[in-house]
């Protein structure tokens, strides 16, 4: 079963390590463009546990897509 819940980048409740990417995106203000991209890439929309993944495994893509420099 796939439950998908709308909610925006800032609600969401993040977990383990996806927690530091979505504070990096947030104090780098780039949390609307990163709801713009998850809409392109995921049109039907995404669990909140293929989100929290997405932040968790791939935060040097989703940096280097958004143009936050890597620390």
């Amino acid at each position: 079963m796939k439950i998908i819940t709308e909610t925006n980048f800032y609600n969401f409740d993040a977990w383990s390590s996806a927690i530091d990417t979505k504070e990096r995106i947030i104090n780098e203000g780039k949390e609307k463009e990163f709801e713009q991209l998850i809409e392109e890439l995921y049109p039907d929309g995404l669990t909140d546990t293929e989100l929290n993944d997405l932040l968790r495994f791939d935060d040097k893509w989703i940096y280097e897509t958004l143009g936050i420099e890597e620390e």
